[in-house]
């Protein structure tokens, strides 16, 4: 039994401001929310409309549940895979901080069966697979390693966002996220939303590649990405004072539209249900 190689097309449903890391001490839920605006919600339908009959993963981070739970219902009404990305998007190295958060989301994890997790920054350490295991969690996509690669770390499965190949494969221990090192090493992180900002439609030859080669590369992208944020003085400033982040605000719902139009795509999930069952292995 063989599987089919499609793009492994997720979603990180974040607030606008998670972008600029100067927002993280801001702790109290309905300053988190009245910054945001409004945006969350908002931005969800128009993206659904340019999915169609595509299905996606989105990784949502859990305040905006909280916030606005026709969210998440809307999302597993249109048939797409909600995940975790997070409840306060912040790093989420240290495991007792990464304990804490899963349990803020822990309502929603359980009433729509989510079964996968992404670490905040695509950053996560080896110590954090076990406490993903011990939640439930069936699934990460949490580091870099190029397309193809599918890890069993314990009792939970990851699936990498997706780099070019190297000529040093192997050895993908947690952390391996988007870093000079990477670079170094060989791999381009392709399936970063930055790396797609930079190069725009120059990212489907390195899809089209490892899609001949049988493989399943995985993308991702941002909700500010693809529905209008309207610009104001806020953002303005925090783009002035990052200008290095102004990749992940270049819109990309052409480019989604263009992928959609070129390739097949699945949610990870469904992705990895089918791979177990290629090897003869029960579903995640």
């Amino acid at each position: 039994m063989s599987i089919s190689p499609r793009v492994l097309l997720s979603i990180d449903y974040e607030p606008w401001f998670a972008l600029f890391r100067r927002y993280d001490n801001l702790t109290d839920p309905q300053q988190r929310r009245d910054l945001d605006g409004g945006f969350a919600r908002r931005a969800l339908d128009p993206i659904l409309d340019l999915l169609g009959d595509a299905k996606a993963s989105f990784y949502l981070v859990g305040e905006i549940a909280d916030w606005y739970p026709e969210v998440p219902q809307k999302i597993a009404a249109a048939g797409h895979e909600l995940g975790l990305h997070c409840h306060i998007h912040r790093p989420l190295k240290d495991t007792s901080e990464l304990a804490q958060d899963i349990r803020a989301s822990a309502h929603w994890i359980r009433q729509y069966g989510v079964r996968g997790y992404r670490a905040p920054m695509v950053g996560i350490r080896e110590a954090a697979y076990q406490l993903l295991a011990d939640n439930g969690f069936a699934y990460s996509s949490s580091i870099y390693a190029p397309a193809g690669v599918l890890l069993k770390k314990g009792n939970v499965w990851e699936i990498p966002v997706s780099t070019t190949r190297s000529r040093r494969n192997g050895g993908y221990a947690a952390p391996r996220d988007f870093t000079f090192k990477l670079l170094l090493g060989g791999e381009f992180p392709y399936g970063s939303s930055f790396s797609i900002g930079l190069l725009g439609g120059q990212i489907f030859k390195f899809i089209e590649r490892d899609l001949k080669r049988g493989l399943s590369p995985s993308i991702i992208l941002h909700p500010y990405e693809l529905a209008t944020l309207p610009l104001s003085a806020r953002l303005a400033r925090d783009l002035i004072l990052n200008p290095h982040l102004l990749p992940f605000r270049r819109n990309k719902a052409g480019f989604l539209k263009a992928l959609l139009e070129r390739f097949p795509v699945s949610p990870l999930g469904a992705y990895l249900d089918e791979a177990l069952a290629a090897q003869g292995q029960p579903n995640a």
